[in-house]
């Protein structure tokens, strides 16, 4: 008897794994925030008897040293990763047992990183799962450019060798169990599925289908922006991340948070992008509690710059405290909830800016007003409309000098990264309009389009 239980972890696209038999467990790239292992473990009634790393990632913190101390479980870190801290090196081929007929094998899968490494979860005897970590991921691969630029091309190649290795290797039934790969910058490519084997993957997935320089070649030129903050998950990986502190913030009145603002710290309202738009904190920037905060946040904002949430309730606020101590943001410098009425000074009237539609762009007339694409260069080389003034929204904090004068009329794929936009254009004191559809609206609406 064996089981695997999938840990979502939906704000970061990743996935982490709890794997083991009837007394004991193991767990493999587990989150920050352990408590979620913990009920999980206890769910099933199992000791975690092994926490496992695939590599020093580089997209999150890591929980495994906490959890591993917690439980008093042994930590395997692949030998080739360089840490500061107590942990058994792995290497290709060592085996763990895990509970009774319930073993684990490590495998050397380079190519994400090179030290990265995969495990093999054995019952019976039998190869059942493979956790992949992020090497072979669901009809793709793990980026190969987040160690050292000069390495790029060399792991590329690794990562066609490791897939291949896995599908060698392991039998088309096995399970393939990644970390990576659903809606991680950490994918060379957006993941598609739920689920997969060895075989599915050997019978659709790039690295597997083309020869080595085509599937290079194509790889490197689909490679997407770094998110920011990724320069600093890997170093605070390896130095051994510390314990989270997840209790309530100390809350701020509105004296306290126009004078968080004045001393340029960043206050992030976390509401639906419609109620911001209405009325909002002037000066306060719009970041969805339910729309990628931890990626989006942890990207645009400055490295250890203070940060107060405004949240419409106390839940709101913890699962943004958790989803941010995934990437490193441990604790807000205060926090206030409700609404605007209870963030404004008396007398002071909430900011706000218009909200519309592609169709309502077109009626007025893109040629009369500023319209500033703020999606990502892969995006609009599928197409963009003509005239526009194009600044990805992880740029557009450092680059707002850039846009033109005039009413900007803001739009991305589907609404979300515009209001981010709107919210940094309307604390700059711009006149702003956010687009919030779909980017297929602009066809429908007849608004002139240029092809990639």
């Amino acid at each position: 008897m064996f089981f695997v239980d999938t840990i979502e972890l939906e704000g970061l696209g990743n996935r982490s794994y709890l794997a083991g038999g009837e007394q004991t467990a193991v767990a493999v790239d587990p989150p920050r925030d352990i408590d979620r292992v913990l009920a999980a473990a206890a769910r099933r009634g199992v000791r975690i008897s092994h926490v496992v790393e695939t590599h020093i990632h580089n997209d999150y913190v890591t929980g495994g040293l906490e959890l591993a101390r917690t439980t008093g479980a042994a930590y395997l870190v692949p030998a080739g990763a360089r840490v500061s801290f107590p942990r058994i090196p792995v290497s290709d081929g060592d085996t763990a047992d895990i509970d009774a007929g319930v073993t684990l094998t490590a495998m050397a899968t380079p190519g994400h990183t090179p030290h990265h490494t995969s495990y093999v979860l054995h019952a019976a005897g039998s190869p059942v799962a493979a956790f992949t970590g992020g090497s072979l991921l669901i009809g793709t691969v793990g980026r190969p450019d987040l160690v050292e630029p000069r390495l790029t091309e060399q792991l590329a190649r690794a990562q066609h060798a490791s897939a291949h290795r896995l599908t060698t290797d392991l039998p088309d039934a096995t399970a393939v169990l990644p970390t990576h790969g659903f809606g991680s910058f950490c994918s060379s490519a957006q993941s598609e599925g739920d689920a997969s084997t060895i075989g599915k993957e050997r019978a659709g997935n790039a690295a597997l289908t083309a020869d080595v320089d085509t599937f290079v070649a194509d790889l490197l030129a689909g490679l997407e922006d770094v998110p920011a903050y990724y320069a600093h998950m890997g170093p605070t990986n390896a130095a051994g991340p510390a314990p989270v502190d997840l209790t309530p913030p100390a809350q701020a009145d509105a004296e306290e948070i126009a004078a968080r603002l004045e001393a340029g710290e960043w206050v992030v309202d976390l509401r639906n992008r419609i109620a911001f738009a209405e009325g909002h904190v002037a000066g306060s920037f719009n970041f969805e509690a339910d729309g990628k905060l931890a990626t989006h946040l942890a990207w645009l904002i400055p490295w250890g710059k203070p940060v107060t949430l405004l949240a419409e309730s106390a839940g709101q606020l913890a699962d943004a405290q958790r989803e941010l101590v995934r990437v490193g943001i441990d604790r807000p410098a205060a926090a206030a909830t409700g609404s605007p009425d209870r963030w404004l000074r008396e007398g002071e009237p909430p900011a706000s800016f218009p909200r519309s539609t592609f169709a309502g762009l077109a009626e007025l007339g893109a040629d009369r007003v500023v319209v500033l694409d703020v999606r990502r260069d892969t995006e609009r080389a599928g197409g963009w409309i003509e005239g526009s003034v194009h600044i990805p929204v992880h740029e557009l904090h450092h680059r707002l000098g850039e846009v033109p004068e005039g009413t900007v009329w803001v739009h991305c794929a589907g609404g979300m990264r515009a209001a981010i936009a709107a919210s940094l254009l309307d604390a700059a004191g711009r006149d702003v309009v956010a687009v919030d559809d779909g980017f297929d609206s602009a066809t429908d609406a007849g608004l002139p389009l240029i092809s990639g």
